[in-house]
């Protein structure tokens, strides 16, 4: 079988698979914040508890807020502080004493819905996370794509395209500069517009006709519209799809596929923007997929 762990800020969730990708066991708890060792103890002992539910012996993929860093070997850009600077894939390898794969969480998220989700059997699948911020990844030919330094798919940190001359320079983005497409498309930002406590508020209220709201939603799939035609302008995959809080709104899908005419450099601006089939699920069950079927055959014949 193969095991799948979403390394959150606040949970890790657990979720074993059979080789057809059919849940066997599930378990999550809270996350040891701030405390590396204790975090490795906990996703160990995650591993041990499925596998004494299960009586299989696993493979194991890691969903992390981050990735690891291609001169280091060690964990960059977390939000999850504590992870920062640690060989973390060495470190679980060690301690559960088989392999242990690690990778991006939007990445994990891309790679469970390009394996068996909405995007199955597609070639090239762009994963795009809508939430407390804007993150993407890049799945081609069923495997991840994370890019020489790790960081394929964040589009949130480039410039919102094409922009207008009052959303010069933008809004500050916590990276240090201004006018980043995560300040735009991110739900906080989508409720700062509308006036609302969150993105999904600013929808409702939207929804409802308030009018501060519903100019915002519309400024909202505007701009996505021309983000994404961005990224199709630079990757042209088969199929994108949304996730994260914001990705919950039907009207996306009906929406916004139109907006990517007169942006993309095509007679054919008909990209799918697809909802996602594992929806919550999509992390944990891409850190799963990172052990491909054949991969664990072969393991398991020698």
């Amino acid at each position: 079988m193969r095991i799948g762990i979403d390394l959150g800020g606040t949970k890790i969730s657990a979720l074993a698979l059979d080789l057809d990708g059919r849940p066997l066991a599930r378990a999550r708890i809270e996350t040891p914040r701030n405390d590396y060792a204790a975090t490795l103890a906990a996703i160990a002992g995650l591993v041990e508890r499925l596998e004494s539910e299960t009586g299989r012996r696993g493979s194991v993929g890691l969903a992390i807020p981050g990735s690891l860093s291609s001169l280091t070997g060690r964990v960059k850009n977390a939000n999850s502080t504590w992870l920062i600077g640690e060989p973390l894939d060495r470190d679980l390898a060690a301690r559960l004493g088989r392999p242990v794969r690690v990778e991006n969480d939007a990445n994990c998220f891309a790679l469970s819905e390009a394996s068996d989700g909405a995007a199955a059997g597609a070639a090239t699948v762009f994963g795009v996370i809508l939430g407390t911020g804007v993150g993407g990844g890049l799945v081609v030919g069923g495997r991840p794509l994370p890019g020489r330094d790790g960081i394929a798919g964040e589009w949130g940190h480039n410039p919102l395209p094409w922009p207008r001359d009052d959303e010069r320079p933008g809004p500050s983005c916590y990276c240090g500069r201004a006018g980043c497409i995560e300040t735009f498309l991110s739900g906080p930002a989508l409720a700062r517009e509308a006036g609302a406590a969150t993105g999904r508020e600013a929808a409702s209220a939207a929804a409802a006709g308030e009018p501060r709201a519903t100019a915002a939603l519309e400024r909202y799939v505007e701009r996505l519209g021309r983000a994404l035609a961005h990224v199709v302008n630079i990757l042209d995959p088969h199929v994108i799809v949304l996730g994260g809080g914001l990705s919950e709104l039907s009207l996306l899908y009906r929406e916004v596929p139109p907006r990517l005419a007169g942006w993309v450099f095509s007679d054919r601006p008909d990209t799918p923007i697809v909802a996602p089939r594992h929806g919550a699920d999509s992390g944990v069950r891409g850190a799963a997929w990172l052990w491909r079927t054949e991969e664990l055959a072969e393991a398991a014949g020698r």
